[in-house]
C-alpha cells in the first residue's frame, strides 16, 4: 500500500509538471496571435488597463513554469544555488502577477462574485509566497516547504482554470455564468487539498508537527 501511494504521489507531481509547463508555454500564444484573439475575454483591458493585463498574462506564466522545479529535491540538493535563485525569480513573479491579478480582477465583466474570487485569489497568492519566503529567509525550512506547497496550490490555479473553462465551453455553459463559478473553483478545491495535505502529513509525523508549530 505504501509502495502504491509513493507511485500515485510520483505521478501526481509529474502531472503536475507537465501541465504547469504545458499552459505556461501555450499562455504566451498571445505574443503571435494578439489578445484579441488569444484571450478574447480578458482583451477588455487593453483599453485603459493594458500595464496591468500586460504584467499578468506575461509574468503569470513564469511562476507557473518555475513553481514544479522548486519541489524537485535532486535539484535543490545537488545545485542549491540554482533552486534559490528559481525561487527568488518564482518569488518576483508571484509579487508581479499577483498585484497585477487583483487590479484586473475590477475590471472582470462578469460580476462581483468574480471579482471578489480573483481579488481573494490575487492577495492569498501573494501573501502564501512571501510567507515561504520569509521563512527560507529565516532558515526555517520546514515551515518554507509548507508555505511553498500554499503557494504552488494557487499557482496552480491557472491550470486548473484552463481546465474548467475548457470543461465549461464543451458543455455549452454560458460564459456569463460560468465563469464567476470558474474564478472560485479554480483555486479553493486546489487550497483546501493541500492543507488537508498538511494536515494529514504532520498527524503521521508528529515530531515534524511540533517542529513547524
Amino acid at each position: 500500500m505504501e509502495r502504491v501511494a509513493k507511485l500515485s504521489g510520483s505521478l501526481g507531481f509529474w502531472v503536475v509538471v507537465v501541465t504547469s509547463v504545458l499552459v505556461a508555454l501555450a499562455s504566451y500564444r498571445f505574443v503571435p496571435l494578439g489578445v484579441e484573439v488569444a484571450m478574447n475575454f480578458v482583451a477588455h483591458n487593453l483599453n485603459g488597463n493594458s500595464l496591468a493585463l500586460y504584467a499578468h498574462i506575461a509574468v503569470a506564466p513564469i511562476a507557473l513554469l518555475l513553481m514544479p522545479f522548486q519541489f524537485m529535491s535532486g535539484l535543490r540538493t545537488r545545485r542549491p544555488s540554482n533552486h534559490r535563485w528559481m525561487g527568488r525569480a518564482y518569488v518576483a513573479a508571484v509579487v508581479i502577477s499577483g498585484i497585477a491579478g487583483f487590479q484586473l480582477a475590477f475590471h472582470t465583466t462578469t460580476g462581483t462574485f468574480a471579482t471578489i474570487g480573483f481579488a481573494l485569489l490575487s492577495v492569498i497568492w501573494v501573501w502564501t509566497t512571501l510567507g515561504a519566503l520569509y521563512f527560507a529567509l529565516t532558515r526555517q525550512f520546514a515551515r518554507h516547504r509548507d508555505w511553498m506547497l500554499r503557494s504552488a496550490a494557487l499557482t496552480f490555479a491557472a491550470v486548473t482554470l484552463r481546465v474548467y473553462l475548457g470543461t465549461s465551453m464543451a458543455l455549452g455553459a454560458e460564459f456569463m455564468v460560468a465563469y464567476p463559478i470558474i474564478s472560485w473553483a479554480c483555486w479553493v478545491p486546489n487550497a483546501l487539498l493541500v492543507e488537508a495535505y498538511i494536515v494529514l502529513r504532520n498527524q503521521r509525523q508528529p515530531g515534524r508537527a511540533e517542529a513547524v508549530s
